[in-house]
């Protein structure tokens, strides 16, 4: 298994749902694409927590950027030997991968919360309450009650729609990250790519066979 190439593929996955969970949590400022529940501090609570702009996004694509520059690394490790590098390049990659789980972390624990609580709308009483606060969660398997939201228009689909997106989004990243957590393990200790043509892996340096023109070790070629 080519290690590298599996942290490069989880980057650039990484970076669309971050843009994805960046865009989502920027809805959520935009009931019905209007602006005036955001600016008169009609929305939830939840909102203002920026779940999907810095946990499920920047905190995201700070080890997407890692992952895929990985590509780009050319370090050279003990003995001189460059695979011996990689390794040292994957392991430094599962621990930036821990950046990432936090941020997805704290994306899924804030749009659970948004989700359980529910929006901040107006009633048919004419307050501006939560009016799902009380339910624990309970209204999401009742779309019946959604209507004692008056304003704004759907607000409950809304937010359903948009923190479960977030939950989901959240959920996909954590397991990303986690897997280059593992991976980055895994690479640091059998190296970065080797074949059986080109290196056998131990705990220690890489062994590798030598070139028979000039007797230096092949180990780390791609």
């Amino acid at each position: 298994m080519c290690y590298g190439k599996c942290a490069r593929g989880i980057g650039h996955s990484l970076v669309w749902l971050a843009v994805l969970s960046i865009v989502a949590n920027i809805l959520l400022y935009f009931p019905n694409g209007e602006t005036k529940y955001a600016s008169e501090n009609h929305l939830s609570r939840f909102v203002w927590f920026f779940a999907g702009i810095l946990g499920g996004g920047l905190l995201i694509l700070l080890p997407a950027f890692v992952f895929i520059g990985l590509e780009e690394d050319d370090c050279c490790g003990c003995c001189g030997h460059e695979n011996c590098g990689k390794r040292c390049a994957m392991l430094s990659s599962g621990l930036v991968a821990v950046i990432g789980i936090l941020g997805s972390g704290y994306c899924i624990i804030v749009a659970a919360l948004g989700l359980a609580e529910g929006p901040r709308c107006l009633n048919s009483l004419g307050q501006w309450n939560y009016t799902f606060a009380s339910t624990e969660g309970q209204y999401l398997l009742d779309t019946s009650t959604w209507s004692q939201c008056v304003e704004p228009k759907h607000i409950v689909e809304w937010n359903v729609t948009l923190f479960s997106i977030l939950l989901a989004l959240g959920g996909i990243e954590f397991i990303l990250c986690l897997i280059q957590v593992i991976n980055g393990v895994l690479g640091g200790i059998c190296g970065y790519c080797c074949s059986r043509q080109q290196a056998t892996c131990t705990s220690g340096c890489c062994l590798a066979p030598f070139s028979a023109h000039s007797g230096e070790p092949v180990c780390g070629s791609r």
